[in-house]
């Protein structure tokens, strides 16, 4: 009678711990140890961008008042067009034009030709635009490059998978998935997948564990032009797409009521030993 009513007691404890949502579901779960330690912070400065083949470029060269003749050669023309309103009529819209770095690396800049600036950062292509304009104007020039937009791409188990633009020069991981709207209950947060496109050479791959704050220090912690993130799918929504999801369901289920009676089972033999003295 009393092992009958110690296998009622047990029996709903572990079916309940079983049944209760998984530890790895939370982001970051080691952050404190983290804060304590001193380790935020570090690590997780935005590098500067690399001029990748497809980016969209603005390019400006100015220099003093007097040599403003010089470095107009230099600046592409500003461009205009109408659009058409119900209220106000026809309005004039002006735009700077940019610069595509090509198929092959190189944009094509007023005087001096096609610079080739893929693979080269922000610094260190104006440092070569700035030498090649320098022939041409009395005074040192001044040169700006701005990255325009580019777009990384967010797939799997999110709720709005997808390309993501970005209009500014960089944007984190945790912002790219902020913007596919999360990962899923579905989504395997411990194995998330970063592929890399490198113009000068092999493609990276890198895999993130979101419920530690390793990422935080993490190089790769702000992400570049055509990143893309892959969420793989946990083990629920794999049962789902091999049984179907009401097998799936019932499978995890079945799976943690045995797991249940397998434990209370085991603790019901483990007290008839001890009660009679024998061995297990």
């Amino acid at each position: 009678m009393k092992l009958k009513f110690l296998f009622i007691l047990i029996f709903p404890a572990f079916l309940f711990s079983c049944m209760t949502p998984p530890k790895n579901v939370a982001y970051f779960q080691n952050l404190d140890t983290y804060i304590q330690n001193g380790l935020l912070g570090k690590g997780i400065m935005a590098q500067e961008p690399i001029i990748k083949k497809f980016d969209e470029l603005s390019i400006t060269v100015t220099a003093p008042v007097l040599n403003q003749v010089q470095v107009a050669q230099f600046n592409l023309p500003m461009m205009s067009y109408l659009t058409y309103g119900e209220e106000v009529g026809v309005a004039q819209s002006i735009f700077a034009p940019t610069y595509t770095v090509d198929y092959d690396g190189a944009i094509k800049f007023p005087v001096v030709g096609r610079i080739a600036i893929a693979g080269l950062t922000k610094s260190q292509a104006i440092e070569k635009i700035k030498g090649l304009v320098s022939p041409y104007i009395d005074e040192e020039p001044v040169v700006n490059i701005k990255i325009m937009s580019f777009t990384v791409t967010v797939l799997g188990e999110v709720s709005k998978p997808g390309p993501i633009p970005v209009t500014q020069e960089k944007i984190s991981i945790l912002e790219a998935i902020g913007a596919a709207g999360d990962l899923t209950l579905y989504g395997n947060r411990e194995n998330v997948l970063l592929i890399r496109e490198n113009d000068n050479g092999p493609d990276e791959y890198i895999r993130f564990d979101l419920t530690k704050s390793d990422i935080f220090t993490s190089p790769y912690y702000y992400l570049q032009q055509n990143d893309k993130i892959i969420v793989e799918p946990n083990r629920t929504r794999q049962l789902d797409s091999k049984y179907g999801v009401a097998d799936g369901y019932k499978f995890s289920i079945l799976s943690m009521v045995f797991s249940a009676v397998s434990i209370v089972a085991s603790t019901a033999v483990a007290i008839i030993s001890v009660r009679n003295r024998q061995p297990l």
